[in-house]
């Protein structure tokens, strides 16, 4: 981006950014200043001065008090309210149970016994607070179960094992012994325990070693292992006892955890996020409900959020990706005020094959999570274990997660990457579903346009099979202590000698320390000594020419100083990091300002710059340096220094308004990038105008700073601590909290093993720069953030210009990649749904339609589970959205009969209906495996599950539960004879239009296929590929938007590559590109664009992306015969 009116003015803009910063609109003054340059010391003061004065008197006065009064209501000054300690629950009780009839039986009392082992052999144990395991009372599990449920499991202390063989085995995935119920209401009441324990201020977090784990179970079922839900169970004690009113529940167990969604799914209250593999449905529990696209119920619509995997070998970028881009943004405007955490370890690397993970997570990937988390709720966090079934693997992830919660630094991850394009697509969906429910997801009205991004070697290679690495050694550092603080009154005794209200002023670095000293902060960190820098330090980074004449400065004269404008030298004090993890230099005068060979803007050596240096000397290699300048002012000097040195990535975000801000000029653009091997190591944030707050640097935060910091994996972090866009500031005009500086340091915290340097640069409102550096101290020290409320969303400026910077860089970062572009069909009501899929208003009878490429059958226990989220709009929806309906499925714990049943209302659903599973198969590939996850993959028969329907009161059923667990195969025959009996148009809403009921008869109608068409897919599975026969309507027609006036030229090549084999063309935006088979660009662009739609130029078919299929409908008529016109000159032989 360039200002206007750049070309002409450059001599003064450069000229200019040697000037003090002067507060906005006031240049005339500062001109008038400059026009005697050897004016006495003691002349009389122009008027213009005595105004200057008076006006930056009165504006820092009353800035000054509005922000004390705005702070009043903080709590950083009560040290005493700061918890320590980490809560432990490790109860050998819990190890008296096991499988009687299978010693091989994946969840066994070893799991526990290699934890314990790993956690002793830390020293981790000694260092929590062990807190006994205690029994949940009956009401307790009452507030998530049944009771008829808990007097059943009660009664299995007292049977034999064939009883609890054959009770087990109407269960999905569980066994039973004598002790299970007292081990599982051990497990339920420890997790409670360590509620009370935190919600009462006795510890700041906590976790909970327990099993078996409980997650899975559900009103009235077990399922996976699971009798009770510990965490949900915690979340309702939490809110009765406790009052609490929001809670967050994490869930990263490689298993989607649906008893607690169903628990959940209607209650604004508790918001779910679970992070999962799911493989299309194939992957257990085998859950439509497990998919994006299931977000919740009725007031609880956006508080369900799932991210599920689609292959196997996530690694941590993909987890990480998906907190940054997605939890805690949400999370932060949700505003838990307590944080569960379904601790699983079965995502981790070497989790078992069967049935289990397969992801490529490594023990410090959860770390990373865990410290992501710790800066929610202000701390209140309890890890609760679930999953995980390779004892190493096991043990090092519950030993590097208490190691975070205990407030050691998260290790170095050993190749953090970027997210792969599979977890970017599960992230651009969920994304676009749950839009329209948070603010903070809003993305910027400027559309990103299509880059030009060639293949890379990583993302080829994910396309081969995943070898999972070797788990990495996590050390774990000893120090002295762990924050260091350089202060020297000697940089007191640099000022002005001219104006007593220069903002650069002795008193800020003094007014710093005398607030930490206040508030105990001082005396928590380790003083270390100050030095000058010496002259071989200096000329890492400036000119020899310009380091003597600032050495000159010492000798001379008042009026010699003048003339020098005032380039007296300050000292440069250096924190090293020996002994200490991490530090705040609380330093003047500011250096981020100075280039190579001239003062600029208050500095004169550039502090960061030499220290990155001096970093990397010591080091003896080219350490990787991440440079953080959250100064409000540019820090050009910064940037001109390693704009062409890869090894230092330096990001700013700072006030640029076109350019018109100091330091002026383009410098500050977004566009700027660096140079020649430097380039995409230069990203500048470039706001716009001033009141930029908390909400506009956090998202600033979460989709661009810590994506690209993460992928560049820094071994040192390094901030210019400007607090001058600190609320208050009289050169600012910003609005940042100390609140908001502290989650940014504690975000940044995560990265370099916690190698992180504040260095104090701007900030001229002495309260807000007292606190705001305080509040950073804080999260150095390992205090969790406070509570930070957000009393707005981003700017829309400021998503621009952040939306700017990620379309300058997304060809450098693959991490910027996860970008929902703006639909261009419509806008869409902040209360309707994303158009890609039409989450429930309510739950209904409907039909599934998805197309998960494998049998849904478990293979380990032969039962079938199915489940399906309604999808219905609602009657606030755009004209243009349509309806896909789906059938309800519901099973009690009770012998299930075998008939299959109609759905009745939405209400009787969830108690009475059965379900209809409708899952097509099949491939279009010749050669094609019916277990290819590809894009492309085609629709053959249909494959038709019946669930059988539940025996149960109503006092067995779970409100907002419309999945139950396990079910059972039906004959094909009896399948298929249910099939016309159903009414799958009687449940429309009737806000529907003319052309969305159609679509929506067309849907239903478009399932009644002859039986052997239905029969087809339950032969042999071995049967390579189908036929296919196209899907006679799919819900995203809507978005076929109009042919160009142009009309088709079928011979148009790729606008990527150019070439003219296999090419598809867009029918949202008639974009033409080339096939996957050839270099994918027509895939990179749904990828982007999210348009579904797309027709080949080779065989005019009509594919679409969403919802994995050939399509054949009218809505394609107009545009199949254009391009039949135009490839064979003749029409259509055939209307249908």
């Amino acid at each position: 981006m360039t200002s206007t009116g750049q070309d002409s003015t450059t001599t003064r803009q450069r000229r200019s950014r040697h000037n003090p910063h002067s507060p906005p609109h006031d240049s005339s003054v500062t001109s008038k200043r400059g026009v005697k340059k050897g004016a006495l010391l003691h002349s009389s003061p122009s008027l213009a001065e005595v105004k200057k004065k008076g006006r930056m008197k009165k504006l820092s006065q009353a800035a000054e008090q509005d922000l004390i009064v705005g702070l009043q209501g903080l709590d950083l000054n009560l040290e005493a309210k700061t918890l320590s300690g980490t809560g432990l629950v490790f109860d050998e009780q819990l190890n008296e149970f096991h499988c009687l009839w299978d010693d091989s039986f994946p969840e066994c009392p070893e799991r526990l016994h290699a934890i314990k082992e790993q956690l002793i052999q830390e020293g981790l144990v000694d260092r929590c607070v062990s807190f006994q395991a205690r029994f949940a009372e009956k009401e307790e599990l009452m507030l998530v179960h049944s009771l008829e449920y808990i007097d059943l499991m009660e009664t299995t202390q007292y049977m034999n094992e064939g009883e609890l063989r054959i009770l087990a085995d109407t269960y999905d995935s569980v066994y039973l012994h004598p002790n299970s119920y007292t081990c599982a209401c051990l497990a339920s009441g420890s997790v409670l325990r360590l509620v009370d324990a935190v919600l009462g201020n006795e510890i700041r977090n906590g976790m909970a070693i327990i099993r078996p784990p409980g997650h899975h179970a559900q009103h009235s079922l077990m399922d996976g292992y699971c009798m009770f839900n510990h965490v949900a169970v915690a979340a309702r004690y939490a809110q009765k006892k406790h009052a609490i009113q929001r809670v967050l529940i994490v869930d990263w167990d490689v298993h989607h955890g649906q008893g607690t969604q169903f628990a959940f799914d209607q209650d604004p209250s508790v918001l779910y996020f679970s992070i999962h593999r799911y493989e299309q449905g194939r992957f257990w529990p085998h859950l439509k409900a497990s998919n994006w696209s299931t977000i919740g119920f009725g007031r609880g619509q956006g508080y369900t959020i799932n991210v599920p995997w689609n292959q196997v070998g996530m690694r941590d970028a993909d987890y990480i990706a998906a907190f940054l881009h997605l939890l805690l943004p949400v999370a932060l405007e949700f505003q838990p005020q307590l944080v569960l955490v379904a601790a699983g370890f079965d995502a981790l690397q070497g989790d078992p094959k069967v049935r289990q993970g397969e992801m490529a997570a490594t023990p410090a990937g959860l770390a990373q999570l865990t410290h992501l988390l710790m800066g929610l709720a202000g701390g209140k966090l309890i890890l609760s274990l679930e999953g995980g079934y390779n004892f190493r693997s096991l043990a090092e992830g519950v030993s590097a997660s208490l190691h975070t919660l205990l407030g050691d630094p998260c290790p170095i991850l050993e190749s953090p990457g970027a997210p792969c394009r599979s977890a970017q697509a599960s992230l651009s969906c969920a994304l676009e579903a749950l839009e329209p429910f948070w603010e903070v997801l809003v993305r910027s009205a400027e559309t990103l346009e299509e880059d030009f991004l060639e293949e890379e070697n990583v993302e080829k290679e994910e396309e081969g099979p995943w070898q999972p690495p070797a788990l990495p050694i996590l050390t774990w550092p000893v120090l002295q202590a762990r924050t260091g603080l350089v202060y020297d009154q000697r940089m007191m005794g640099h000022y002005n000698l001219w104006d007593n209200y220069h903002p650069e002023m002795p008193q800020r670095v003094f007014r710093i320390m005398r607030r930490l000293e206040e508030l105990g902060l001082a005396g928590r960190c380790l003083t270390l000594p100050t030095r000058p820098a010496t002259d071989a330090e200096l000329l890492t980074c400036h000119s020899a020419e310009y380091v003597g004449r600032l050495r000159a400065t010492a000798k001379m004269k008042t009026r010699e100083l003048h003339r020098e404008a005032v380039r007296a030298g300050g000292l440069i004090c250096f924190l090293l990091l020996p002994q200490v993890l991490n530090g705040a230099a609380v330093v003047r005068p500011p250096g981020h300002h100075a280039e190579r060979d001239a003062a600029c803007g208050f500095c004169f050596f550039n502090s960061v710059a030499v220290a990155a240096r001096h970093a990397q000397a010591i080091s003896g290699h080219a350490l990787r340096i991440l440079i953080v300048d959250w100064d409000v002012h540019h820090g050009n000097g910064t940037q001109h220094i390693f704009e062409e040195d890869p090894s230092v990535l330096y990001i700013s975000l700072h006030r640029y308004d076109h350019g018109t801000f100091f330091p002026m000029g383009d410098e500050g653009a977004s566009s700027q990038m660096g140079r020649a091997a430097g380039t995409g190591f230069t990203v500048n944030v470039a706001w716009n105008g001033p009141r930029v707050g908390d909400a506009d640097y956090l998202a600033a935060w979460h989709r661009l700073v810590l994506p690209i910091a993460y992928e560049f994996n820094p071994e040192l972090v390094l901030v210019s601590a400007g607090f001058d866009a600190a609320r208050g500031d009289p050169l600012g005009g910003c609005q940042v909290s100390p609140e908001g500086y502290a989650h940014l340091t504690h975000l940044l915290m995560g990265l370099a093993n916690g190698r992180i340097i504040l260095i104090l640069e701007g900030g001229y409102n002495l309260t807000s720069i007292s606190e705001s550096m305080a509040a950073c101290t804080r999260s150095l020290l390992g205090d969790p953030p406070p509570l930070l409320t957000l009393a707005r969303p981003p700017l829309s400026g400021a998503l621009a210009s952040i939306t700017e910077t990620i379309q300058v860089h997304r060809r450098y970062w693959r991490s910027l990649r996860v970008m929902k572009v703006e639909d261009k069909e419509g806008p869409s009501s902040s209360k309707s749904i994303t158009r890609k899929v039409t989450p429930p208003a309510h739950r209904g009878s409907a039909v599934r339609m998805t197309a998960p490429d494998g049998n849904i059958l478990d293979a380990d226990t032969g039962k079938a589970t199915s489940a399906s989220s309604v999808e219905v709009s609602t009657p606030d929806q755009a004209k243009s959205e349509t309806a896909v309906v789906a059938l309800n499925q519901d099973q009690a714990s009770d012998a299930p009969t075998r008939e299959a049943m109609l759905d009745k209302t939405p209400s009787e659903a969830a108690t009475e209906g059965a379900t209809l599973d409708q899952t097509i198969v099949g491939t279009a590939t010749v050669g094609a495996t019916p277990g290819q996850t590809t894009s492309e993959e085609a629709v053959g028969g249909a494959e038709v599950i019946q669930t059988p329907p539940a025996l149960r009161t109503d006092s067995q059923t779970p409100p907002a539960s419309s999945v139950q667990g396990a079910t059972a195969q039906i004959s094909p025959s009896k399948l298929t004879e249910s099939l016309g009996t159903l009414d799958l148009n009687s449940e429309a809403p009737e806000s529907q239009s003319p052309e969305e009921e159609r679509l929506l008869g067309e849907a239903a109608e478009g399932q009644h296929r002859d039986h052997s068409m239905l029969i087809q897919s339950f032969g042999d599975h071995a049967v390579a590929f189908y036929a296919v026969t196209p899907l006679p309507w799919c819900p995203h027609l809507v978005a076929v938007g109009p042919i160009p006036e142009s009309g088709l030229d079928v011979t148009q090549p790729c606008q990527d590559c150019g070439t003219l084999r296999e090419n598809w063309v867009c029918l949202s935006c008639y974009q033409v590109y080339c096939g996957r088979y050839v270099s994918a660009h027509m895939l990179q662009h749904h990828g982007v664009s999210g348009h579904p739609l797309v027709l080949s130029y080779v065989d005019l078919s009509t594919w679409c992306y969403d919802c994995e299929a050939y399509v054949h409908h009218q809505a394609l008529l107009d545009v199949k015969s254009l391009a039949h016109q135009n490839k064979f000159g003749e029409d259509m032989p055939h209307s249908h």
